[in-house]
């Protein structure tokens, strides 16, 4: 069904992205302090802001990209009906039927306007009815140790927090959106993970899912994860070629949550960030109508970084990273998006192909809140109401209340 055409359109956009790195930081420090010894309040004000509009011109198209190729609609089925009548003819759209919308991919040429096109459909059907937007790409952040002075190598999950006993029996059922998980590995023998792959590339990267995976449902006594009775569903998104490295689209991402929304799952763990994508924002809306709470990594982009997607969506619960003192992790974004912090720093987890090691970064931050969240959520069923205990039983650090590094404060379960 709609399947009686191709609208053929090839299209390329630039997309830049703030990036930063202590070598900036530094720089902009200096020349700050410089300033502040020869000019007057107004002229430091003024400076700053250059200084600051400088550093968001600095490009790094590795981390925010787009797929050249292809466009997207996403809208419910009636909505593509009212589209062929009026002579949209779409060759490849796929039926996400837990989400209860249809997507079309779409392939554009380089003078293509997408503004223009979408003003087309949204005529033709009313605004608010369909979804149009890039196909964008998403990345998780690379295993790394953070070195800091004295800091431990590593601590096993359940050493970073104190955790319920009831953890270690109960059956909660949760899902994740990362890599391809190596199920092989020793950490996993007995558990219970269900995975499904939503890219076509045979041999997927597996490093990140599994390390996320291990955080929450591992069996290794050396390493027990936060639920290792949990059971576990992997949609596993990313892929990998020679010139984009690993990444997301944001059709692997929409096929994903159209999937878990079907398993009788309470949470689902997305330990990616991005840019924001309005088929990316509706998914997650149907997501939350369903009862079901998305945890987010905030993003490892620094202090001055803009904010990050999904995790800035409001359906998204937004986890910063904190170490073993506490304190926030030193490249995780901040803004009034975040919603709470929990243990991010010198992670221990299973390495892909077999092994522990060690990574920092908000993406090892979410099993945490997403296992408390899925615990709650068990007992009450009530998503806003197990948000507001959440939040309430946050220990408060940084500025009192709710701030944009902590969020509503560290984690407790």
């Amino acid at each position: 069904m709609y399947k009686t055409g191709l609208l053929m359109l090839y299209f390329a956009l630039p997309v830049i992205f703030l990036t930063t790195n202590n070598a900036n930081t530094r720089e902009i420090e200096e020349q700050i302090e410089d300033l502040v010894s020869e000019a007057t309040a107004e002229r430091i004000e003024q400076a700053i802001e250059e200084l600051i509009d400088d550093l968001e011109s600095s490009i790094d198209e590795d981390d925010l990209r787009i797929q050249t190729d292809s466009w997207l609609v996403m809208a419910e089925p009636s909505v593509f009906f009212e589209l062929e009548l009026e002579g949209f003819l779409f060759d490849q759209i796929s039926d996400l039927d837990g989400l209860g919308f249809l997507l079309a991919e779409v392939a554009a040429p380089a003078s293509f306007d997408l503004s223009e096109t979408r003003e087309g459909i949204l005529e033709i059907i009313g605004s608010e009815r369909a979804d149009i937007d890039l196909n964008h790409l998403y990345t998780a952040g690379s295993p790394m140790l953070d070195q800091i002075e004295n800091a431990p190598r590593g601590s096993a999950p359940r050493d970073l927090l104190k955790i319920p006993k009831d953890l270690a029996n109960l059956p909660i059922r949760l899902g994740i959106i990362d890599s391809s998980v190596d199920l092989r590995h020793n950490a996993f023998a007995g558990g219970s993970i269900i995975a499904r792959k939503f890219v076509a590339n045979a041999s997927p990267p597996n490093s990140h899912g599994t390390a996320i995976a291990s955080i929450i449902v591992s069996k290794d006594p050396n390493l027990l994860g936060l639920a290792p009775e949990a059971n576990l569903y992997a949609a596993e998104v990313f892929d990998q070629t020679d010139g984009q490295g690993k990444f997301a689209s944001t059709v692997s991402l929409v096929k994903a949550l159209d999937w878990l929304i079907k398993q009788d799952i309470s949470v689902i763990n997305i330990s990616l960030a991005g840019p924001p994508n309005r088929l990316l924002e509706s998914a997650l809306n149907r997501v939350r109508e369903k009862g079901i709470v998305p945890v987010a990594a905030a993003g490892n982009g620094g202090p001055m970084a803009e904010p990050m997607y999904p995790a800035a969506y409001p359906e998204v619960v937004a986890v910063t990273a904190t170490d073993y003192r506490g304190r926030v992790f030193r490249l995780a974004n901040r803004g009034e998006y975040v919603d709470i912090a929990a243990p991010g720093v010198n992670v221990l987890h299973a390495k892909a192909g077999g092994g522990i090691q060690a990574s920092s970064g908000t993406s090892y931050a979410v099993p945490f809140v997403a296992v408390a969240m899925a615990r709650l959520l068990g007992g009450l069923g009530e998503p806003d109401r197990v948000l507001d205990i959440l939040y309430s039983r946050a220990r408060d650090v940084g500025a009192p209340g709710r701030d944009e590094i902590y969020g509503y404060g560290h984690l407790q379960f």
